[in-house]
């Protein structure tokens, strides 16, 4: 293990130390809660909008697709825009051309001229916003919140989105539907403006770079951030353990439903409690993170939270009781927000700050590059092996990630 690892893997004396409320960290943190709450309305609403507009599973589920494809598209140019400008100032002109958008749709919503088309044309437009928002607020929290303070940060923002997306706003959608099909884009438009506001009036120094070499091109800024990737070995082995555990993520997401209703006999209740119990287990997660983190480093920590959530997986995959999945999907919940606090703040870390925004790009393109197949793979293996294969699938992926990670940094 070379110097850089092991300081990576040692235990973090700082890890306890807590960003202040006060200042860029709140707004940051209320700006993201905020609009996390606003899309989370729209993602629950706009199934239902679809499924009103035509019976086609498959033009359904092309809504679905095209908020995936333009992070294959365009998510490595907007970690190479990211790095251009002022982050700041792209977060909220991006949060204000959101907002435009989803104003107008519920416009057209409520005078009855959505489409699927328009649905459609929507979602990609949104997530191609979002590829330029995602990469800019990653390389904008180190400059806001203390180095000793990121951990923290991560799982702070982390367990407010999960508050805000996974218990306020689906419950409300029903209510807002009462006022009208359109009120929950118009409630998602407002939030955008909300945190263009916050964002906005955050202060922060102009980001330092180095001038550009005479004939830089975006695509040269591109291979620059994938190269510095791959030359880290812990960003490199967690990039490659994040895509594995990705594609068992989708397996299980996408056939969750069936192995709880028809595997498990759970019914529609019983699919509701393992979805709230993964819910109540990230909340947990996110404020014992910095805890775990502290005693164990932050690689360590990936390290043991994958480790237990492949057992929770395989728990699940061979326990025929509903009431030991609800429980493996709280501890399961509880270790991907521990994963997934700590791969940020690694990434934020162990990067130069002037290629943040690349380097975090590359790692969310191929991370997220791996849902699809993930998808698909465990839709084929319910098929052919039974609906309780997938979670096995997926613990075996989980395992060859871990495995991956430890060979790589050790």
């Amino acid at each position: 293990m070379t110097t850089s690892d092991t300081a990576a893997a040692e235990p973090a004396a700082t890890e306890s130390r807590a960003p202040a409320w006060r200042g860029g960290f709140g707004r940051l943190w209320t700006a993201a809660v905020v609009s996390k709450f606003g899309d989370s309305l729209r993602a629950a609403a706009l199934p239902l909008l679809a499924a009103s507009l035509t019976s086609d599973p498959v033009l359904v589920a092309l809504v679905t697709a095209c908020g995936y494809l333009p992070w294959l598209l365009f998510g490595l140019l907007g970690g190479a825009v990211a790095d251009r400008v002022d982050q700041r100032r792209a977060m909220w002109t991006v949060d204000l051309v959101r907002a435009a958008l989803m104003a107008a749709f519920a416009a057209a919503v409520a005078l009855g001229h959505a489409s699927i088309a328009l649905l459609i044309a929507l979602a990609f437009a949104l997530t191609t916003l979002q590829t330029l928002f995602d990469n800019a607020a990653t390389a904008l929290l180190p400059a806001v919140v203390p180095r000793a303070a990121l951990g923290s940060a991560n799982a702070r923002l982390l367990t407010g989105q999960q508050i805000a997306g996974g218990f306020l706003a689906a419950p409300l959608v029903p209510v807002l539907l009462v006022a009208g099909a359109a009120a929950p884009y118009a409630v998602d438009a407002a939030t955008y403006v909300l945190g263009a506001v916050l964002i906005a009036s955050v202060r922060t120094g102009a980001p330092e770079r180095a001038p550009r070499p005479a004939g830089a091109t975006l695509r040269g800024d591109i291979a620059e951030g994938m190269r510095a990737l791959w030359r880290d070995r812990v960003l490199r082995g967690l990039c490659v353990a994040t895509t594995l555990c990705n594609i068992g993520m989708a397996a299980l997401i996408a056939t969750l439903v069936l192995h709880v209703t028809g595997w498990l006999d759970g019914g529609h209740g019983g699919y509701a409690a393992a979805v709230t119990a993964y819910g109540v287990g990230s909340v947990a997660g996110g404020v014992l993170a910095g805890r775990l983190t502290a005693r164990t480093g932050r690689v360590r920590a990936v390290l043991a939270a994958g480790t237990v959530q492949a057992g929770c997986l395989a728990v699940m995959g061979l326990v025929h009781s509903l009431w030991v999945t609800v429980a493996a999907m709280a501890v399961f919940g509880f270790m991907g927000l521990v994963w997934n606090s700590q791969q940020v703040t690694l990434m934020q870390e162990r990067s130069p700050e002037a290629m943040l925004g690349r380097i975090g790009s590359a790692f969310r393109t191929l991370a997220i590059a791996g849902a699809p197949l993930g998808a698909l793979l465990g839709g084929a293996a319910a098929s052919a092996w039974g609906l309780n294969t997938p979670a096995l699938l997926a613990a075996g992926l989980f395992a060859a990630a871990i495995a991956s990670l430890a060979a790589l940094i050790n």
